[in-house]
């Protein structure tokens, strides 16, 4: 006795040899996607791929699913682009160059203009006339002392005095930090030259991670 047939999925034919839903191995990577989600972007590598009437040509993994030889971690992000033509990428995404590459491979031209301005900012500083910060690093201190203040001999009185210490290039530390920067600490150095002697003009360590992180830094 047969089993009724509930998937409600579109049978493969001569004229239309692709189910509905289609399984991919993408690098060891399985993804399950609909078949007019493949072809959204008529002209891309996937839609010359399910598109064609030959099915045998296209390469198969040992379950019978289709297989595409390449980064299948990458590739969620080529099909959520196939499912509405948009980029949605988490925060400090490390692989957009990657991406990129994979996009001009799945032959989507619009996905890769996307990519394009961000990589452009990240590997050729000062290319945008807009853009004029400085690129560099800058490590905070925090160093904490007393000293002693006398009204009698009898009488003494300890202050702590809490300073923030500014380590980078001078030019940096001055363009993030502004007139809150302690200039008079190191005045003998040269420009552009490392110095851990400079202290801020407060002493909220709360305020020198909001600055950097204005200024565009990442812990």
């Amino acid at each position: 006795m047969a089993l009724a047939d509930n998937t409600g999925c579109a049978k493969p034919s001569e004229d239309f040899p692709f189910p509905e839903i289609i399984e991919l191995n993408v690098g060891g990577q399985v993804y399950i996607t609909r078949h007019p989600t493949l072809v959204s972007v008529p002209g891309s590598l996937l839609w010359e791929m399910f598109t064609q009437k030959n099915v045998r040509s296209l390469a198969r993994d040992s379950k019978g699913r289709f297989f595409v030889d390449r980064d299948g971690f990458l590739f969620r992000y080529i099909l959520d682009y196939m499912r509405d033509q948009q980029l949605v990428l988490p925060d400090h995404f490390p692989e957009r160059s990657r991406l990129q590459r994979e996009a001009e491979y799945f032959m989507l031209p619009e996905l890769v203009k996307m990519l394009a301005p961000k990589l452009s900012k990240q590997n050729s500083l000062g290319d945008d006339p807009t853009d004029v910060r400085r690129a560099g690093f800058i490590t905070i201190g925090y160093r904490g002392s007393y000293t002693l203040g006398r009204d009698s001999q009898t009488d003494a009185k300890f202050r702590r005095v809490a300073r923030i210490m500014v380590c980078g290039k001078t030019s940096l530390a001055k363009e993030v930090f502004g007139d809150t920067l302690n200039e008079s600490r190191d005045p003998d150095r040269p420009p552009e030259r490392y110095t851990s002697r400079y202290y801020l003009k407060f002493t909220f360590l709360e305020q020198a991670f909001d600055k950097l992180a204005d200024a565009g830094f990442h812990m």
